[in-house]
């Protein structure tokens, strides 16, 4: 098979800039793990690239049935390390044994689903590179204060340093998106618990930018906090605000006042 057909609903747009592609696979630093994962490789453009690492143990997963037929084809030396599957729906840790950093040229409809799961399986992967719609990877990559700054700024910030590493123009890839894409790669940082409960910081987290107009003050009424939490100084400013430590100072004076009620 020679050519793999870009699948709209599939939201597939096959990077086709060999320059591009050896820039997004040198974006890996490397480290103490040995395996690598690339999402959704389509027709190999960065496997290609990847292969070229002896020292790491390089795997693909895609979806499409036909992009597998093609990389069982053309790449024979990954010989049982492509996988059939939805990267949403597998268990990392039955699938690769041991860290395995993550790689990939993300359909843009799912980014935020895989991010998602990123914190899910986050101490079993060191680093991901990855490139998705550039809109999204500035929003994610914002300091506080941004108005881009949102919900996966601060729940990846909280775990992974992570950095906006260039943009890639729409001529880049077939068939062409309608936008620039832009690469990022997030690296895990020393974070291995946060002071506060997880699923409480993931809570106030979101539903304080559920409506980022408003204060905290406001946004935060669905939780049915205690009436103390008012008296908060954070509680008068909007979420985007502030930072990853502030969402825990935030989360642990609320755990303190629901103990103290």
């Amino acid at each position: 098979m020679a050519f793999v057909r870009p699948k709209k609903h599939l939201g597939q747009h096959f990077l086709n800039d060999q320059d591009i592609a050896g820039k997004i696979v040198a974006g890996l630093q490397g480290g103490d793990y040995k395996n690598i994962l690339e999402i959704g490789p389509g027709m190999g453009i960065l496997t290609r690239y990847l292969l070229d690492q002896d020292d790491k143990s390089i795997s693909v997963i895609d979806i499409d049935g036909e992009s597998i037929k093609y990389l069982k084809s053309t790449f024979p030396e990954l010989e049982n390390r492509i996988i059939h599957g939805d990267f949403l729906k597998i268990d990392l840790t039955k699938t690769i044994d041991g860290k395995v950093a993550l790689i990939g040229n993300l359909p843009y409809n799912i980014s935020s689903q895989i991010f998602f799961k990123l914190l899910k399986i986050k101490d079993t992967v060191p680093e991901m590179v990855c490139m998705i719609q550039k809109e999204v990877a500035e929003r994610i990559t914002s300091p506080p204060g941004n108005k881009t700054y949102g919900i996966l700024s601060v729940l990846l910030g909280a775990y992974f340093d992570m950095e906006y590493l260039f943009t890639v123009k729409p001529e880049s890839f077939h068939p062409q998106p309608k936008v620039n894409s832009g690469v990022m790669r997030l690296t895990r940082n020393s974070t291995e618990k946060l002071a506060c409960d997880e699923a409480t910081f993931f809570r106030v987290v979101k539903q304080g930018f559920q409506n980022r107009r408003k204060t905290l003050r406001n946004a935060l009424k669905p939780l049915n906090l205690p009436v103390q939490i008012n008296e908060h100084p954070f509680l008068s400013l909007r979420a985007e605000q502030l930072s990853v430590a502030d969402f825990v100072a935030l989360t642990l004076k609320i755990e303190e006042l629901w103990k103290s009620n």
